[in-house]
């Protein structure tokens, strides 16, 4: 028996069937309605069992940025808001445009040992947007590299990113583009609206994200490639998704949970915790988004998570940095948003968080609360109440926009291969070796 088997009893599945989960060898070994076992028992008290998140979109600043996070910092913030997946984004310094750096992100994540992390090489060689960077040695390299972006800038050359695509189908690779045409886009600090102009920020369009969105859709269809668009923000870039489904497009998208909840008339306050990129759109978009994450055009959620020190975000608005720290908050944003409006079911929940990202990703562990399927798993406590503290997150940054806000459904336990990572909300200290 090893030390970290275990028997999970009195827990609910997402369906609400009440059951016991028993775990050996890092495996779910049984699911049953009632078991006896020699193992060590772990009681769920009626709190719900799912299989762990999975985060497509995760910065998580390491290498060279390390005063906003470590890849072990990020573990525990992921793990403590139940992911055991993260997509780690390619700005760092330097850029993970190489194998020798995408194997560096993968080697931290094996050192925390907390979840796994997946590194997402650069399309573009130092996010410049000027030339392909080595995306078949990434995928050829021990991070096995699928996901391909320059998240944080558009690849806007139609040319370069009509290579990327074609370049990715060789290996099955695919291709997250941040939308945002960057001439239409100069000097935007927030939403073009009528907030916008009351304040005296210059306007981000949604035509900026939009137009690059039916850019790519149809050049991945031309092509025959994979597309991810990340951060989908506007009305209108869930209705040109839809239509590129409804052609049998192969294109997936994401939506943060702060989309889903939070609009652009907090920039009212000048509080440059709200300042994000993508910005915060309008309330018209707001429903749009969990419309379109309800129905599906919209396949997963995903934290876009961006730390960053005090002294970038703690001053006046035009000069702050653009991000919001998310994985801590992530599920209880979307239960808020989606499970207590109605739009959506825990089982749909898990879906869009869990089951669609790890298969886009092709994380073949995560994903699955089954017999046979690597025990990656969390426990909710659904009925909970908490109120997010900047001051007590395991992230080492705390730009968080819900700070003092009350939120519902909390993470009870994480487990990462079997191994009990995250208990009552602290750290075990144990990790999987």
């Amino acid at each position: 028996m090893s030390s970290h088997d275990f028997l999970l009893k009195n827990v609910l599945l997402s369906e609400g069937a009440r059951v016991d989960i028993e775990v050996r060898n890092q495996k779910i070994s049984q699911i049953s309605g009632e078991l006896n076992s020699e193992l060590p028992v772990i009681d769920g008290k009626g709190f719900m069992a799912l299989p762990g998140l999975v985060d497509l979109h995760t910065h998580l600043r390491e290498p060279g940025k390390e005063n906003s996070e470590t890849v072990l910092s990020g573990s525990q913030a992921a793990i403590k808001g139940g992911y055991t997946a993260v997509s780690a984004m390619a700005n760092t310094f330097p850029v993970a445009d190489t194998a020798g750096v995408v194997e560096q992100v993968a080697r931290l994540g094996t050192e925390a040992g907390l979840c796994d992390v997946f590194p997402i090489g650069a399309v573009t060689v130092g996010l410049a947007g000027e030339r392909l960077a080595e995306l078949s040695a990434m995928a050829q390299s021990q991070a096995k590299v699928r996901i391909f972006s320059d998240d944080g800038r558009c690849v806007s050359d139609p040319l370069l990113m009509r290579r990327a695509l074609e370049y990715v189908k060789s290996f099955g690779g695919v291709i997250a583009q941040h939308a945002q045409d960057p001439l239409l886009t100069v000097g935007s600090q927030m939403n073009e609206g009528l907030i916008s102009s009351q304040l005296g920020l210059k306007g981000w369009p949604s035509i900026a994200e939009e137009s690059i969105i039916a850019r790519d859709i149809l050049m991945a269809h031309y092509v025959q490639s994979r597309l991810h668009i990340c951060h989908l923000t506007t009305k209108g870039g869930v209705e040109l998704v839809r239509w590129a489904k409804s052609q049998g497009m192969s294109v997936t998208a994401e939506v943060t949970p702060h989309h889903l909840l939070l609009t652009d008339d907090l920039a009212t306050s000048y509080d440059p915790v709200f300042k994000v990129n993508p910005p915060l759109r309008t309330q018209e978009d707001v429903l749009a988004l969990r419309a379109g994450l309800a129905d599906g055009t919209i396949d997963v959620v995903a934290t876009d998570h961006a730390p960053h020190p005090s002294e970038d975000k703690d001053c006046e608005w035009n000069s702050a940095a653009f991000g919001m720290i998310g994985l801590e908050t992530s599920l209880s944003v979307v239960c808020e948003s989606m499970i207590e409006t109605g739009l959506m079911d825990w089982p749909t929940l898990i879906k869009r968080m869990s089951t669609t990202p790890a298969l886009i990703g092709g994380y073949r562990e995560h994903g699955r609360l089954e017999v046979g399927a690597t025990a990656n798993l969390i426990v909710v406590n659904p009925t909970a109440k908490w109120t997010v503290d900047k001051s007590k997150v395991f992230s080492r940054s705390s730009n968080t926009p819900f700070h003092g806000r009350t939120l519902t459904s909390e993470i009870v336990h994480t487990f990462y291969k079997g191994v009990h990572v995250l208990e009552n909300g602290e750290l075990t200290g144990l990790k999987y070796e």
